[in-house]
C-alpha cells in the first residue's frame, strides 16, 4: 500500500457499548463514556511441548480467557456507570454480575454504513473505589463468559447509542 493511502488509527475510533436493559427485552447499547481505561488482554492458552528428535520447543496456542481492565471517573446520570458501580457497590454474584459489550470500530464501514462491531457478555469482576482525590474512580476487569459474536453496528443519534446486528442475520 502506498504511504499516502496509510492513516494512522486513533484510540478514539474503537467504542465500547454496554446493554443497560437489564429486563432483557430490547438490549439498550449506551456508549461507554467517561472511561479512562478500557484495555483489552486476549490472554491466550498455550499448549507447548518439546519432542526429543528436536532441539527447539514448540507452542500452540489452544484457546483464549479473554478480558478487559476498565477504569472510569464516576459520573451522576450515565446508564453504564449507574450498572458499573451498582455491581459493585452491592457486591452482586452470578448473572447479577453479566453485562453485554459491543465494541465498534468506526474507522471499519461497510458500503451498506455499517460498522464492524463484536459483541460478548462478560463478568463483572470488582476491584477498587475511591482511588484519587478527584474524583470518585472504579476499577475493575470484565472477564469474558460467551464466545465473541461478529457482525455490525448503526447510530442514530452521533454514537451516543448504537444498535447491534450479529453477523448472522441479513440487514
Amino acid at each position: 500500500m502506498p504511504e499516502a493511502e496509510k492513516k494512522l488509527i486513533m484510540r478514539s475510533q474503537r467504542v465500547a457499548f454496554m446493554n443497560t436493559d437489564k429486563t432483557g427485552s430490547t438490549p439498550k447499547y449506551e456508549r461507554m463514556t467517561g472511561f479512562t481505561t478500557i484495555t483489552n488482554s486476549k490472554e491466550p492458552k498455550e499448549y507447548s511441548r518439546q519432542y526429543v528428535d528436536e532441539a527447539a520447543e514448540r507452542s500452540d496456542v489452544v484457546g483464549y480467557a479473554p478480558s478487559i481492565e476498565f477504569s472510569y471517573d464516576r459520573h451522576t446520570n450515565t446508564p453504564v456507570h449507574d450498572r458499573l458501580s451498582e455491581i459493585h457497590d452491592k457486591e452482586l454474584l452470578g448473572n447479577d454480575a453479566h453485562v453485554d459489550i459491543v465494541t465498534v470500530d468506526l474507522f471499519d464501514q461497510d458500503e451498506q454504513n455499517r460498522y464492524h462491531a463484536t459483541k460478548r457478555t462478560y463478568a463483572v469482576i470488582p476491584d477498587t473505589d475511591g482511588d484519587g482525590t478527584d474524583a470518585l474512580i472504579y476499577s475493575g476487569t470484565f472477564r469474558s463468559v460467551s464466545e465473541i459474536e461478529e457482525g455490525y453496528a448503526t447510530s442514530s443519534d452521533e454514537w451516543k447509542t448504537a444498535t447491534y446486528t450479529p453477523a448472522s442475520v441479513e440487514a
